[in-house]
């Protein structure tokens, strides 16, 4: 059978319109979209603005756990002084309350600052590892 010169295949060439980066940056996995999909800890790694963002936003997490910390011990131990000094023949009652009344509370505090802190930091490295 004859092929109609009018019909003749063509191939249609032309640039990739993706290319693999060089093997000197895949080995070392410097190219974020070398394996095909998105990694928050290359661009952490490589220190881009996104990494930037991602490490400030984990250390703002880790301030507000730290100054409401501060905070409810500025109010537990900041009103203390002007207690006892409305109180100045109640002697016993300020080592009971130095003594025994605030260290439940400071434990508890420290307590949740410590869970605080490492559930930011699991969260983080969650959004980092994609998991």
């Amino acid at each position: 059978m004859p092929q109609d010169p009018a019909e003749r295949r063509v191939t249609v060439t032309g640039p990739p319109r993706r290319t693999a980066p060089p093997a000197r940056l895949r080995s070392r996995g410097r190219h974020p979209q070398a394996s095909g999909h998105y990694r928050p800890r290359t661009e952490i790694d490589e220190q881009t603005t996104l990494g930037h963002t991602y490490v400030r936003s984990l250390m703002r997490s880790q301030l507000r756990a730290g100054l409401t910390a501060l905070a409810v011990l500025g109010l537990l131990v900041g009103p203390l002084p002007l207690l006892f000094a409305a109180l100045p023949d109640a002697r016993h009652l300020e080592w009971a309350v130095l003594g025994f009344g605030l260290y439940a509370p400071l434990v508890l505090l420290a307590r949740w600052y410590v869970r605080r802190a490492e559930r930011n930091e699991r969260d983080f490295v969650r959004l980092v590892e994609d998991r």
